[in-house]
């Protein structure tokens, strides 16, 4: 008798799942430290630090003592994320009114300002300090094309996906750059801050990305942010049956303890979960007029989520849940669906990619960024502590089962590590090159 096997896990892939999200994460991270180093010298005119919502409450100077940078960092982070918390929920709010086309509309200027006039600033600093020769006409030229494709690449048009990765890297090389340019402790603070916000907003009932995530899912639509989708994890094993790819698709669990109809096609009491190879593995179970209708439903329904029409089928006839006529047959698939449809990670699209937000890529190279202005020696441990911390996230994701932020875990290693390089490590390293100890 034929035995239901249990779909792979994310933690069969789990290795490549974390380079496809480490690589863009490493490559944000090195450019800003690369900028950091090189813009910000003691001759540089970009080495002040500039104003900002961040700084509205109070501006730290090297004189003010201890306590008077901690409570005027205190003050600048929690208006900060007092605004960023209102702006979620405005977010929330007009998606909700079904506003998507205008909250394209935005994000796009708001890309194409980052783009532009922080990307531009950015490239004058570098024209400025290494003497490169260009006259006013071609620099505008330029830097118009480069952040006009950049908003069509990112929201306006189906580019390749190497485009759209590589401009979502460059906004967040942008944006980080210039949260270096904060004070030394709103830096600090503020990262510890948005981590702790970041847990709050995704696992809190009322928090508002636990709320947008939810809205999307159930409308089955993609939110219009800046999140980097990495390239999906297609496995072609043994199991795919008839050539046909599984992919990891959200689905909408149905209602166990009741064999109705009704109750099958309620979504008040569903759980968030991926249909995966257990919906065709289980039709194996089953007879054989069943298990071909079904097995051919369901790779209708994969080809029409992958963009293909699979056997001439011109559109998706197929319906989500088959009706059964018989109670034992209702039994053992939702038998079936409580062992097998498992909750893969946060973020899972269509294809079942991993989605990572920009925000996660900003502030993981503002802390290297800010390690980078004190040492290398504490930029190499903040960046083993980030990566740790990603790849710890996404082991969480994997046993749990349930969307975890990406901030908490990775902010909070990178800080620890930092202070203990910089206070511990440095110190016993210095001394050993002083005695001859390490070379």
């Amino acid at each position: 008798m034929a035995q239901t096997r249990r779909p792979k896990s994310v933690i069969d892939s789990l290795g490549e799942e974390i380079v496809r999200i480490v690589t863009p994460v490493s490559i944000c991270m090195f450019m800003v430290v690369v900028l950091v180093s090189t813009l910000n010298t003691g001759s540089s005119s970009s080495a002040s630090s500039f104003n900002s919502i961040a700084t509205i409450a109070y501006n730290e100077t090297t004189s003010d003592s201890f306590w008077e940078k901690l409570k005027g960092a205190l003050f600048n982070s929690l208006i900060f994320v007092a605004a960023i918390t209102l702006a979620t929920f405005v977010l929330v709010l007009l998606f909700y009114l079904r506003c998507t086309h205008f909250l394209k509309l935005y994000m796009g200027f708001s890309s194409f300002l980052v783009l532009g006039f922080m990307g531009g600033e950015i490239a004058l600093f570098f024209i400025g300090d290494f003497n490169i020769p260009i006259d006013s006409i071609t620099f505008f030229v330029i830097l118009f094309n480069f952040a006009s494709v950049g908003v069509l690449a990112v929201f306006m048009s189906k580019m390749a996906i190497f485009v759209t990765q590589g401009y979502l890297v460059v906004i967040g090389v942008l944006v980080a750059y210039w949260f270096t340019l904060l004070p030394e402790w709103t830096t600090w603070v503020l990262l510890v801050a948005l981590a702790l916000y970041d847990l709050a907003a995704v696992l809190l009932p009322v928090g508002p990305l636990k709320i947008l995530v939810e809205l999307a899912i159930s409308r089955d639509e993609d939110i219009p942010a800046l999140v980097y989708e990495a390239r999906p994890v297609t496995n072609h094993d043994s199991g795919s049956r008839n050539g046909v790819v599984r992919n990891r698709v959200w689905r909408e669990r149905s209602s166990v303890g009741n064999g109705s109809d009704d109750n099958l096609n309620s979504g008040t009491n569903s759980n968030l979960s991926l249909d995966s190879d257990s919906v065709v593995d289980s039709n194996l179970t089953r007879g054989t007029v069943n298990s071909i209708g079904s097995d051919h439903s369901d790779r209708i329904l994969i080809g029409a989520e992958q963009g293909q029409v699979l056997e001439r089928v011109a559109e998706l006839s197929a319906p989500l849940i088959d009706h059964r006529t018989s109670d034992q047959l209702h039994r053992q698939e939702n038998s079936a669906s409580r062992e097998n449809l498992l909750l893969e990670g946060i973020g899972l699209g269509s294809t079942g990619a991993i989605k990572l937000g920009l925000g996660d890529f900003i502030f993981y190279s503002v802390l290297v960024g800010r390690a980078a202005m004190y040492d290398f020696m504490t930029v190499y441990a903040c960046y083993l502590a980030i990566i740790a911390g990603l790849g710890v996230t996404l082991m969480l994701l994997a046993f749990y089962q349930k969307a975890l932020p990406a901030l908490p875990v990775s902010i909070a290693l990178g800080v620890l590590f930092y202070f203990l390089t910089r206070l511990l490590l440095e110190v016993f390293v210095v001394q050993c090159s002083l005695n001859l100890v390490m070379f």
